[in-house]
């Protein structure tokens, strides 16, 4: 099983990067969304290329807990609007 950090390859496409978020659907099938590295180019703005999704059992892992996940909740990009103190 992939996790969030894992470095994976989609060998159908040759896409690598980091495994950056799940998607599970009522159907059974999980996508994993993956983030290539970043483009930079001298004296130009980087370039973040956009996720892409892929079945996870297409997956190889390149190599383990690249990225260590967030886990304390101070640090967790603050509130997202929704709940009792949100406005929706």
């Amino acid at each position: 099983m992939i996790k969030l950090g894992d470095k994976v390859k989609d060998p159908v496409t040759g896409i690598e990067g980091i495994a950056y978020a799940r998607i599970s659907y009522l159907q059974g099938c999980d996508r994993i969304m993956i983030q290539e590295p970043v483009i930079r180019k001298k004296d130009a703005a980087a370039i973040v290329p956009e996720l892409y999704h892929c079945d996870e059992p297409q997956l190889i892992i390149v190599k383990k807990q690249v990225v260590k996940k967030n886990e304390t909740k101070e640090e967790n990009g603050g509130p997202s609007g929704f709940g009792p103190s949100g406005k929706y």
